[in-house]
């Protein structure tokens, strides 16, 4: 699914006050360079590195901004410290409050230490444990509450309300958007001749934020967001011209499972984005693999719908390209789980039923025909219960590596031409 933006150019900033500017007007360029100013000596310039895959599938150079190596682990402490730098000192008295799924909770809970007030942050009952344990390292009181970040937000801001302490919005404020600006003031540094720039999109204040810089400097680039499918509120508010909420979003990319777009970071997309697509779980699960096999990076899933998206092919990009890898704090038995989602997606993964005879020696002539194949069994399951089974049949549960689609199919045209009943896990 696709969703396009329409093509602007901001006006670079005038130095008035954003309490004197109405809400809808455009952060500008100047923005983002003070915002840099601010980060100087805070934030890491993350390294741009090649993705040689990646340039081999789409035909030119291809490079990853690294975010996932920033400070907390993502670019969120970027716009985080730009906000809570700004507050006045009485503000800063009262402490600040957010809500987060983990990246913005760390962004804020560092970003608090470093100014010198204190952060209660609101996250998901389910938010990763590392997050959680991350954020509280960083010296921010945890609180969980809602199955969403939607739900957390309301908890932060009846929290707000309550004791006075300053609302630090994910996306949808201006200090922040010019903050997380500053990444795209780095790519175009580091990779000058760049012609795409493409990156995951939650409430959309990473993408505002660069699409003010870049367009500003480089009208010609095109900037892609990227949403997962389960989660894509920003094709449907493009279309109904205002932000949308969706009834129901679920996705592996915690990161960017937003509801519904922020009003300021919308009009920022509506003017600046060239346009949204939304990647599937497996293509996430694909991308996180390559990244991780074959470019040596820690990503979390969020961070890696970029790089989705150009696997994927559901957008056509002019080279040289960029890829923000937004972040990297990603739960290890997630990581897990989607290793061998990636591995199953990728063909080199398979889990299937075979039904056969409950003789001696069965078993072992099944392993050693998978084994004259060179795959390699991960384990195996008994299974005689199944009412579905005749009598004298036996159910074997495989779990096998092979290497790849090809390989796979291969293996299993030569067990059903054993006689063996073959069936897909999702079909037994």
């Amino acid at each position: 699914m696709r969703a396009v933006g329409h093509s602007g150019v901001a006006a670079e900033g005038s130095g008035v006050g954003w309490h004197d500017r109405g809400m809808t007007e455009l952060v500008g360029l100047d923005d983002v360079r003070a915002a840099r100013e601010l980060l100087a000596g805070v934030t890491r310039t993350t390294p741009l590195e090649p993705s040689r895959p990646l340039s081999a599938a789409l035909g030119g150079p291809t490079w990853l901004k690294c975010e996932n190596v920033q400070r907390a682990g993502s670019y969120k402490v970027r716009g985080a410290y730009v906000r809570i730098s700004r507050l006045s000192a009485a503000e800063r008295e009262r402490g600040v409050v957010a809500a987060s799924a983990g990246n913005h909770a760390q962004g804020v809970a560092l970003a608090a230490g470093l100014v010198g007030t204190h952060a209660t942050v609101f996250m998901p009952v389910n938010a990763p444990l590392p997050k959680v344990a991350a954020t509280k390292g960083y010296g921010a009181q945890v609180e969980l509450a809602g199955n969403t970040v939607d739900e957390s937000l309301v908890a932060a801001h009846t929290y707000a309300e309550r004791t006075g302490a300053v609302l630090i919005h994910p996306f949808d404020h201006p200090d922040v958007i010019a903050g997380q600006g500053t990444v795209a003031l780095e790519i175009l540094e580091q990779c000058p001749e760049v012609k795409t720039i493409i990156t995951g999109v939650g409430g959309g204040g990473l993408i505002s934020g660069m699409a003010v810089a870049a367009k500003a400097l480089r009208p010609d680039v095109r900037i892609i967001g990227v949403q997962a499918a389960g989660a894509a509120a920003f094709p449907p508010s493009l279309v109904a011209g205002e932000p949308v909420r969706l009834p129901v979003f679920s996705t592996i990319a915690d990161g960017i499972a937003v509801g519904r777009p922020g009003e300021i970071t919308f009009n920022h997309v509506r003017k600046l984005v060239d346009e949204i697509v939304t990647v599937s779980e497996e293509d996430i699960s694909r991308a996180l693999l390559m990244l991780l096999e074959r470019g040596k990076q820690v990503v979390e899933p969020a961070g890696a719908v970029g790089v989705a998206a150009l696997l994927a092919g559901v957008v056509e990009v002019e080279t040289p390209v960029v890829a923000v890898l937004s972040g990297g704090n990603i739960d290890p038995l997630l990581m897990l789980r989607v290793i061998e989602h990636g591995l199953a997606a990728a063909g080199r993964y398979l889990r299937v039923t075979v039904r056969c005879s409950d003789r001696p020696g069965q078993l072992a002539s099944l392993l050693s025909q998978i084994a004259e194949h060179r795959a390699n069994v991960v384990d195996v399951e008994h299974q005689r219960a199944n009412p579905h089974l005749s009598l004298g049949e036996v159910e074997v549960a495989l779990s096998v590596e092979t290497r790849g689609v090809e390989h796979s199919d291969t293996l299993i045209s030569a067990l059903r031409a054993s006689g063996y009943q073959v069936v897909f896990a999702a079909e037994a």
